[in-house]
């Protein structure tokens, strides 16, 4: 049994749950950790970055936290779910820079490799974080303040048993709605066929969304990623629904 939510006390992180008994809850969780070694290049960016553009996991335990704080500004919010090496990040954040860009990635190493990128393009208005998306999603990003939802290729959990650890389900879908501003768009990308299947029934069912399957987005980059996908045959499905 989890602790009861108590009024003004912020939910524990993930890995941070404990019963009333004081073990760790077990999680059904988006992600799984990997490993976090840095290459040369990888530490070179981090100790260069690090402390301007990574958002620490503990800064979201603090009741007044505010992404302006953490930007410097206030301006339309874009956030990406799963950044990866940070490819499409530079470049589409590159193209707004009157927007700010929020990269949600669990994997340090490649936190350290957006970093690079970012750095390397001389941009100062994209921020990064690893704690959990749903959670935060949850307890520190407000409803209706997110212009543009980012979704490119999630982890498509494709054995049977693991579906319940996929992004695009039911009650993660209509959270994630719910944090978009009026007309504010969710694009999101895959190369698993029967994931797209998935990603479109659950978005067409959300009362919050329209849109489905669309055109590939020119403006999104074409990543390392995604051309190993097309390289072994697999079709890309892209997809885009609208907040209403």
């Amino acid at each position: 049994m989890t602790p009861e939510r108590r009024e003004g006390v912020t939910p524990a992180r993930p890995h941070h749950k404990l019963t009333d008994d004081g073990r760790p809850v077990r999680e059904v969780l988006t992600y799984s950790r990997r490993g976090s070694r840095f290459t040369p290049k990888q530490q070179t960016a981090w100790d260069a970055y690090a402390d301007r553009w990574v958002v620490p996991d503990e800064a979201v335990d603090a009741s007044d936290f505010a992404w302006s704080d953490w930007f410097g500004r206030e301006a339309p919010m874009v956030v990406e779910i799963g950044g990866g090496v940070g490819e499409a990040t530079a470049a589409l954040a590159a193209r707004r820079p009157s927007s700010n860009f929020l990269a949600l990635e669990v994997w340090l190493p490649g936190v350290a490799d957006g970093l690079a990128r970012v750095g390397e393009a001389g941009l100062d208005n994209v921020r990064f974080c690893s704690v959990d998306a749903v959670w935060l999603f949850e307890n520190r990003i407000a409803e209706a303040s997110v212009r543009e939802l980012w979704t490119f290729f999630p982890d498509p959990w494709h054995k049977k048993r693991h579906h319940k650890r996929r992004l695009v389900t039911p009650p993660h879908a209509h959270l994630l709605a719910s944090r978009l501003v009026e007309g504010g768009t969710w694009r999101l990308a895959t190369d698993w066929a029967e994931y797209a299947e998935q990603m479109a029934e659950v978005l067409d069912a959300e009362p919050l969304l329209e849109g489905g399957r669309t055109e590939r987005w020119d403006e999104r980059p074409l990543t390392k990623f995604e051309r190993k996908g097309i390289a072994v045959g697999r079709d890309i499905a892209d997809l885009a629904y609208r907040r209403v």
